[in-house]
């Protein structure tokens, strides 16, 4: 395998000569033999029941045992090269095996010879034939010839054929033979899970496992090695997930601690904490005060309070004077922060805070006065955009840095905001998308996590319908009269649409794309919805239901000063109906908006459906979301909506979610860091798994952190976890 220390580590073109390695770099990545083993088959085929000439049916895949009968060959009358065709029979029928420009076969499939034939039937000119087929030929005395009263062709029929991941340039068949090239002269390899943890789960050694997975001889080899595999992944991802948290915690951070600032902000409050936010407070009182940084991720419903816990933390920090850096995803919904803070902390307490703002969006005369007042330690609390990230910002002393809706910035971006303190600051990230718990153990694995389940008190439950188009088109006309009602009542709406215009997807790097994939939707069913900004705006102002109603679009097109004069405008009454991108769907808080209408509602996610129901309900009156949709019943587009719809549940949604998202969108490309990425792990399915692999990973790693009897587990952790990955780890 070469002169490496560890035969997973051999390049492959050591290993199976430079062309093939390259074939096998370009399609798929792959450089060393660790890479080319993990390329897992996607499924299984066989050759299926031997089946006799006389009842085959076209497009069938059959396995056949038959003779060689004739071979004769011709040129190919359109382009050059020859077309080789082999005459079969099994003594009852004959059968023409078609193969182009392999004159070479000839030397073998000789008159008289007997094999298996394995293919797909196809027909030409009334004949049928297999074009192309997989065969192997009896030798003289073969016990698998029925010719010699073998019956080892039945097993052979029977063994199930690994069918790979391929591309137009690499075959199934040929992955299969590089690996044949390397498992057999692949040594007994050293396994990473430990012994006794294989022991008590009764699972394969690695190399059996590996052999088994891309050379089974019976299905229960492959579904072994399957499950050996797929622990062996969960172990290894929970072992790095461990350390790195336990590396975390070795670094030094500044201690901070509650004092009067936080009581006095307590006693000013109009409201009483709920159990949830007092619990989570609790949390991070206590993570703060600890000498090793905070890393904290708290998920909470949309409007249970997730922001007033972040205040608290920063006045904690503030009291030893220390700054908080708040770091959110959209022009917005920085605004909206920086004015809920200030409005939260009062006149008295904001005067000594003094919070600022920066955003890309500010004048030049803004901007330098808000880099003074952080860089000079005045301002205490900072919110911004992605401007916080940029060289010229400088704090004094960084204490804490919250990070609202985590999944909306890449790796880097997050890391550039913590690397400004001079300790590693405390880091609480917020999301209001319940998180399963899967997918907590899987991603955030070295996060602690706090809930905040319990709404504060006085949300009114919303009610959500679907409105099914495909059905009773009727309703589309019901829906904005429906609106309309609710306007009466001196309340306002929201109406939100997929794209600005026709042509237009909602453009503003701030505001989300949409995650459905409408391509399920119904459009013969009914004329394409005026699912856009451009279109709808119009067509509600000359409704007759919403006749003389003020009513006004919202988009990313639009300047931050058009953006935030129309919010508050609406904020204010001045506005009835917003035709809106999905820019609003986190942070905007309109207590007077009771009802949203979302058209073509299947062309958005379970998770950012209920991100833009949460926009209404939230002052004391009634919600009603509407969710209109054209999708056809019993579609995977149409059970996105209806889940949705269903209940009020994030949790539950998170669940619905992982289950309807196809595998892979789960964690993202980015998300799982290069070679770490999962290759058999089901995060949706396999949630017992993974939490039996974490225990497992804890217990090793607690008798022996540094892994110094387990030198097989740090070196795949090495490997599989390359410095992209670790570093991907240490940032998230």
């Amino acid at each position: 395998m070469g002169a490496v220390t560890n035969p997973l580590d051999a390049r492959l073109d050591g290993v199976l000569g430079d062309r093939t390695a390259k074939a096998l770099t370009k399609a798929f990545g792959m450089r060393t033999v660790a890479d080319l083993l993990a390329h897992y088959p996607r499924r299984y085929a066989r050759r299926g029941e031997l089946t006799a000439l006389s009842e085959l049916t076209v497009g069938e895949s059959v396995t056949i045992v038959a003779e060689v009968l004739n071979v004769s060959e011709r040129a190919m009358k359109q382009r050059k090269g020859s077309i080789l065709e082999v005459a079969i029979g099994d003594g009852k029928g004959v059968l023409t095996l078609t193969f182009f420009n392999q004159t070479w076969r000839k030397a073998e499939l000789t008159p008289g010879r007997r094999g298996i034939f394995a293919g797909k039937v196809g027909e030409y000119r009334g004949a049928r034939q297999l074009a192309h087929p997989d065969y192997e030929l009896f030798e003289a005395g073969d016990e698998r010839d029925p010719g010699t009263g073998g019956t080892d062709a039945q097993k052979w029929a029977m063994q199930p054929i690994p069918i790979y991941p391929a591309t137009s340039t690499v075959a199934s068949w040929q992955i299969a033979k590089t690996l044949a090239i390397v498992l057999d002269t692949l040594p007994q390899l050293d396994d990473p899970v430990p012994g006794p943890v294989r022991t008590e789960r009764g699972l394969l050694d690695l190399t059996q496992a590996l052999q088994w997975i891309h050379r089974p001889e019976e299905d229960s080899h492959w579904r072994r090695a399957r499950d050996t595999l797929r622990f062996h992944e969960a172990f290894l991802l929970q072992a790095a997930l461990l350390q790195q948290r336990a590396a975390l915690r070795e670094q030094p951070a500044a201690p901070r601690v509650a004092g009067d600032e936080l009581a006095g902000f307590d006693a000013a409050l109009p409201w009483t904490l709920t159990d949830d936010q007092r619990l989570v407070g609790d949390e991070i009182a206590h993570d703060l005060a600890a000498e090793v940084p905070m890393n904290r991720l708290v998920q909470g419903e949309v409007g249970s309070g997730k922001t007033l816990v972040a205040v608290r933390a920063m006045l904690t920090v503030a009291q030893s004077g220390g700054q908080s850096a708040l770091l959110a995803p959209t022009e917005v919904l920085a605004h909206q922060h920086y004015r809920s803070i200030v409005d939260t902390l009062g006149p008295d307490r904001a005067a000594r805070m003094r919070p600022v703002l920066l955003t890309g969006q500010l004048s030049a005369a803004e901007r330098k006065r808000a880099l003074l007042s952080i860089a000079s330690g005045a301002s205490r609390i900072v919110i911004g955009t992605h401007a916080l990230l940029g060289e010229k910002v400088q704090f004094v002393d960084l204490g804490l840095v919250v990070v609202d809706e985590q999944h909306r910035f890449g790796v880097e971006q997050r890391e550039s905001l913590r690397r400004k303190g001079a300790v590693p600051p405390h880091v609480l990230v917020l999301t209001a998308t319940p998180i399963p718990r899967t997918v907590a153990m899987t991603v955030f694995g070295d996060l602690d996590i706090s809930t905040i389940a319990i709404l504060p008190a006085g949300r009114v439950p919303i009610v959500s319908h679907v409105v099914a188009l495909a059905e009773r088109p009727e309703l589309w006309h019901r829906a904005w009269q429906r609106l309309a009602e609710e306007l009466e009542q001196g309340r306002q709406g929201f109406v939100v649409v997929p794209a600005i215009d026709p042509t237009t997807v909602e453009d503003d790097p701030d505001a989300l794309a949409p995650e459905g994939d409408g391509s399920e939707a119904a459009p013969d069913a009914l004329p394409p919805l005026p699912a856009t900004v451009a279109e709808l705006t119009p067509l509600l102002r000359a409704h007759p239901a919403l006749e003389g109603r003020r009513i006004e679009p919202l988009h990313g097109r639009m300047s931050t000063e058009e953006k935030d004069a129309t919010m508050q405008a609406f904020a204010r009454g001045e506005i009835d109906v917003l035709v809106a991108t999905t820019v609003i769907e986190v942070g905007v808080d309109v207590p007077n908006a009771s009802t949203m209408v979302v058209v073509e509602a299947d062309r958005f996610g379970v998770s950012q459906l209920h991100q833009l129901r949460g926009r209404v309900g939230r002052g004391g009156v009634p919600g009603l979301c509407l969710f209109v949709t054209a999708a056809l019943p019993e579609t995977l587009a149409r059970e996105r909506v209806e889940a949705v719809a269903a209940t009020l549940d994030g949790f539950e949604l998170a669940q619905v979610d992982l289950e309807l998202r196809r595998e892979g969108d789960v964690l993202g490309a980015t998300q799982s860091g290069g070679r770490s990425s999962l290759k058999l792990l089901r995060v949706a399915a396999d949630g017992d798994l993974i939490g039996d692999a974490r225990i497992a990973a804890a217990e090793v790693l607690e008798a022996d952190a540094a892994l110094a009897e387990h030198p097989a587990l740090q070196d795949a952790l090495a490997r599989r976890l390359d410095d992209d990955a670790r570093e991907f780890l240490a940032k998230n």
